[in-house]
């Protein structure tokens, strides 16, 4: 048990100093200041909505409060069965800046939502110089645009795209999507997919700014068509056309709330899992080493206490590392939920919450495998 317990320890103290060095990987989005120049580039914010009627106000009223003046928002609305195109045609009639569309039919082998961003970019193609994709679910500070801008002219980003704050609110997002978030920094490095010569990318859809120029020379959404992860694929084929792609820390600007519980998160989450995890046997094998971690750091020091309470001098020795370890992954864990704004017993429950995400990961396999992949009502083969 000694020898388990002290790899349970260095296995433990890598992944946080990894973990830390992730935390820092992004650089922070700096809030511009009031008053952004009459004559800054033209923006159109494209918005993909799918029955958002619950989202789709706020996030409006968020982007019409945006301090940055050359700004056109188009909404697509995606045949929503609810009322997001009426309540967008009712505040596109207080404000010109907002326009509403339908999506034109789904073609053969598209994806709703990059056929709703390919046909909002069409219908501003020759207005704007920066094309701004956004979901329904954002929220965003009046200095999200103008920063957005200054941070891309600035540093010559063809595409920047912002990773929000997320907003936790469910016993469903909060058990499982703080463990997602650490299972992704344990498996990935932010660094290296960051770097110019990487054909990587880091990217949300949820945000993503991107220079209309650039945008064209790879063919837009039309090149990532069948894409299920629309907004990684399309950032890795900028990337690797030279076109320069960065992901910045923006949770001060804007915050999202992606799911509102089970019936939402997990549907979602088994979409786009395995290829966050880098497909089907990465996913296999990243789940089934995080379930068995998390399990570890409660039963090693447990059976080593228990031989150490029997007697067994080895079983006390062993319990050292061992204790050491559990105490900083839970320490980690409760820094998380701490960060995420979450009562900290969610991170006292880290083991549950990586088993019910890999749970999600199987059924995300199986309906791969199944060739069938079910998301907002619609069935992609």
């Amino acid at each position: 048990m000694l020898v388990l317990s002290v790899v349970l320890l260095v296995v433990i103290a890598w992944l946080i100093g990894h973990a830390l060095r992730q935390r820092y990987a992004l650089a922070r989005l700096s809030a511009a200041a009031p008053g952004s120049p009459a004559d800054g580039p033209r923006v159109a914010i494209i918005v993909p909505a799918r029955d958002e009627s619950a989202n789709i106000g706020a996030c409006l009223a968020a982007l019409l409060a945006q301090d940055y003046p050359r700004l056109a928002i188009v909404v697509v609305d995606d045949e929503s069965a609810d009322d997001t195109a009426a309540i967008v045609r009712r505040l596109s009639t207080q404000d010109r800046r907002i326009v509403l569309m339908q999506s034109p039919p789904l073609p053969p082998g598209w994806t709703g939502k990059v056929n709703a961003c390919a046909a909002g970019a069409r219908a501003v193609a020759d207005a704007a110089e920066w094309l701004c994709f956004v979901d329904a679910d954002i929220r965003a500070q009046p200095a999200l645009i103008a920063s957005a801008i200054g941070a891309a002219s600035r540093e010559a980003i063809d595409l920047l795209t912002l990773a929000p704050r997320q907003e936790l609110q469910s016993f469903a997002e909060r058990l499982v999507l703080p463990c997602g978030f650490y299972l992704l920094s344990f498996s990935q490095n932010l660094a290296r997919m960051q770097a110019a010569d990487s054909d990587d990318a880091a990217a949300t859809g949820q945000f993503m700014l991107i220079r209309r120029a650039a945008y064209e020379d790879v063919g837009g959404h039309a090149a990532v068509s069948r894409s299920i992860v629309e907004d990684i694929d399309l950032a890795r084929l900028m990337k690797r056309r030279g076109h320069r792609v960065l992901m910045q820390d923006a949770t001060a600007l804007m915050s999202v709330r992606t799911y509102t519980g089970w019936a939402t998160l997990w549907p979602g989450l088994a979409r786009t899992l395995v290829d966050l995890l880098g497909g089907l046997t990465a996913t296999l094998v990243t789940t089934a080493a995080g379930v068995t971690l998390a399990w570890a750091i409660v039963l090693i020091p447990a059976f080593d206490l228990a031989g150490c309470a029997a007697g067994t001098q080895n079983a006390c020795l062993a319990a050292v590392p061992a204790l050491v370890g559990a105490a900083a992954a839970f320490g980690l864990h409760l820094a998380g939920a701490a960060y995420f704004r979450i009562p900290l017993i969610y991170g006292l429950l880290f083991p549950l919450g990586y088993t019910a995400g890999a749970v999600i990961a199987l059924d995300g396999l199986r309906r791969r495998t199944s060739g069938r992949v079910r998301w907002k009502g619609r069935i992609y083969r």
